[in-house]
């Protein structure tokens, strides 16, 4: 899957940098074109030479070459780019990269990327396991970057723990998986729902709920960098998706949230429902703004709203695939799979709001996929981003069965 691929493999000043001699030629071997660059205190543990002879390509350090006055452009560089890896990636770094502190051509050249970021963090075990470092990581991975896990081993420190770079090997292989994951979706058209909704009780309140519409937005910007068309039909939520295909459709109630699913899903393939569609509406709202001083209001009538997934379900056709979501707060499995036999579901991805770090308002989830059959699997709680994954690589296997 790398073949042809263009890599941009940024190096850092760790005495991990020795490995990186094996990574570039691992990534020339299966095919890409790799651009080294590396930071200044780098160059202090491993030669530009080295790595240039074994790419076929000069090393960028700096913004331009002395002698010459030639520029590097960060620009051209993150166009240019299929993919970038920072490995080894050192506490430092990852804290330039998590803040935005451009002060070097390979922090400049990840703040300018549009392609995929892999992160391979070597330090020692101390510095690995620092509040600092694990915020700036999960700062990381809330952009969207790819975070490969160190492993544990004898650390330069001769301490054992977790800091050591992963292997050449093992970088590689997470490279390749994603290039096929990138593949696994193309050609499908896919609907996202995600976000709130809000129904009006006059022009300045509604009843609503607490969903930020990060779980939503981290699935349509996973599937379509897998190669889907992802149409996202959003309520009201202030984030935007980070690939630019994924085409948004705003909304505000459920019902305007039903009417563009119903004339989106026709056509799509796959339909996942993540949503937290308000289950009520009020059955009168007021033109004007209800006034607690003289009009007031003693209580509110309510009416149940459509249920989106339900509609949906009943329509399908052979060979579209439909996933719900379900968020609960007691009995959840059996509550989750009487949801998903009610609406004709191929899966549903349960979460609990019992689990801390889970739900509403957090970059977490912890998730359980059910299935018609009554089986299920159960997954760590992680990064929605990392979520967002583990869904649609579920989803992809039950397009494999059909």
């Amino acid at each position: 899957m790398l073949k042809g691929k263009h890599i941009v493999l940024g190096i850092t000043g760790g005495i991990a940098a020795y490995k990186s001699a094996s990574l570039v030629r691992l990534l020339v071997k299966a095919g890409a074109d790799v651009q080294v660059i590396m930071t200044p205190n780098a160059k202090e543990f491993i030669t530009p030479l080295t790595l240039s002879t074994l790419s076929g390509k000069p090393v960028i350090s700096e913004f331009f070459t002395a002698n010459t006055g030639e520029w590097h452009s960060h620009v051209d560089l993150g166009l240019w780019a299929d993919a970038m890896v920072v490995a080894p990636a050192t506490a430092s770094t990852i804290a330039k990269m998590a803040n935005g502190v451009a002060d070097n051509m390979l922090v400049t050249t990840y703040l300018s990327a549009k392609a995929p970021v892999f992160v391979a963090p070597a330090m020692d075990l101390d510095m690995m396991r620092h509040p600092s470092t694990l915020r700036n990581i999960s700062l990381l991975q809330s952009y969207g970057n790819h975070i490969i896990e160190p492993a544990e081993g004898e650390l330069a420190s001769h301490l054992v723990g977790k800091g050591r770079m992963e292997e050449p090997e093992n970088i590689v292989k997470a490279l390749d998986t994603f290039f096929e994951k990138e593949l696994s979706l193309k050609g499908k058209k896919i609907l996202v729902t995600a976000g709130p909704t809000y129904e009006k009780i006059d022009p300045v309140r509604f009843i609503g709920n607490y969903s930020s519409g990060k779980m939503g937005y981290a699935i349509a910007d996973c599937a379509a960098a897998r190669g889907a068309e992802v149409v996202l039909i959003s309520g009201p939520v202030s984030i935007i998706p980070t690939q630019p295909s994924v085409r948004v459709v705003k909304v505000e109630s459920a019902k305007e949230m039903l009417a563009e699913c119903e004339r989106a899903y026709p056509d799509c393939n796959i339909a996942i429902m993540t949503a937290a569609v308000a289950d009520y509406a009020p059955t009168e709202v007021s033109d004007k703004k209800i006034k607690r001083e003289t009009t007031g209001i003693d209580s509110i009538a309510l009416i149940k709203n459509p249920d989106i997934a339900a509609t949906l379900g009943s329509k399908k056709k052979d060979g579209q695939i439909l996933v719900g979501f379900a968020l609960e707060t007691d009995n959840e499995i059996n509550n989750a799979l009487e949801k998903l036999g009610r609406k004709n579901l191929d899966m549903i991805v349960l979460n609990s709001l019992r689990v801390a770090g889970a739900g509403f308002r957090t970059d977490t989830n912890k998730i359980s996929i059910c299935y018609p059959d009554n089986t299920r699997t159960d997954y760590d709680l992680k990064p929605k981003t990392e979520v967002a994954e583990d869904i649609l690589d579920a989803v992809t296997e039950l397009c494999k069965k059909d």
